[in-house]
């Protein structure tokens, strides 16, 4: 079975799935091993790795390598940001290509005019309802297995009002996608309307310092949440741990502790697999000793 068809299996189990953010394999990693049964690749953090902001800087081929090295570093679905899908219907049906060729599980595409702008930032423009709903059928149809997921999101609340969103994301599943994305909502009252109006699965977006309330997933999934996804949370955590450290080294000159060893920190990233191969086929034997007859390492 496919990691999408894992994902959209356990969407259609009772129950909401929390999906961590991280922006890199190493994040991706540290959520796996945590115990999360999905991951969420961020835009705001893929772009940040590359020293942008997310004002829409990234290209489409950018977003696809960082999520296909993600993807190949878990086994867990990979659920990533695909922004307004990079231009047109055209551009849109690549876009879901490109992204499930390389094993990612569901992407989200949004109905902000390019280049958009975080979620939680002001001064964004969104397209026409009908341009939407169009690049999501494109997005659809343009999937080579049903098993992918399709992720309507819509940022329409910001400047046309809750009710437009709610409009955007029922047209937007009647199009054909699997869940739908409602941005920055700004009340609990917000919060909690979402899954009682729009007519299918629903996302979560929790972003500390943003628009949307911050409070227990727990009381989500009372409310029929069947996805929160958390973008910022493996990026913030590294800022403030990085921060940390440097002020440390800066004040006593004397590198931070770390409680783990190195071997135990490669460990985390399949050093067990990689040595059992290098035993295995004794790689890097002639190498390591060059001088060595053939027959020898036979």
């Amino acid at each position: 079975m496919t990691l999408a068809a894992i994902l959209r299996q356990r969407l259609q189990a009772p129950g909401m799935i929390i999906a961590p953010g991280a922006y890199d394999a190493i994040g991706a990693r540290l959520i796996e091993q945590a115990g999360f049964s999905a991951c969420y690749m961020t835009g705001a953090g893929t772009s940040a790795a590359r020293g942008f902001p997310d004002f829409g800087l990234l290209t489409m081929s950018e977003m696809v390598e960082n999520a296909a090295v993600m993807a190949r570093s878990v086994s867990i679905p990979l659920i990533a940001d695909a922004d307004t899908g990079y231009g047109n219907q055209l551009n849109v049906t690549r876009t879901v290509r490109e992204y499930e060729a390389r094993g990612v599980a569901a992407i989200h595409i949004e109905d902000q005019v390019a280049p958009k702008r975080c979620g939680h930032l002001d001064g964004k423009e969104v397209v026409s309802r009908e341009e939407f709903v169009s690049k999501i059928r494109a997005a659809v149809q343009a999937r080579r297995t049903p098993d992918f997921v399709i992720i309507a999101r819509t940022d329409a609340r910001a400047m046309l009002g809750l009710e437009e969103a709610i409009w955007r994301a029922n047209a937007a599943l009647e199009a054909g996608a699997d869940l739908a994305f409602v941005e920055a909502t700004q009340t609990i009252e917000e919060v909690a309307a979402v899954p009682r109006l729009v007519r299918g699965p629903c996302l979560l977006n929790v972003v500390p310092g943003g628009r949307t309330p911050i409070f227990d997933l727990r009381e989500a999934e009372v409310m029929g949440y069947k996805l929160a996804i958390l973008p910022g949370l493996m990026l913030k955590a590294a800022i403030q741990a990085g921060d940390e450290a440097l002020a440390e080294l800066k004040a006593t000159f004397t590198a931070p502790g770390v409680s783990a060893s190195v071997g135990q920190t490669f460990r985390r990233f399949g050093a067990d697999e990689w040595d059992s191969l290098r035993q295995r086929f004794n790689a890097g034997e002639r190498a390591t000793n060059p001088d060595a007859p053939a027959s020898a390492k036979a």
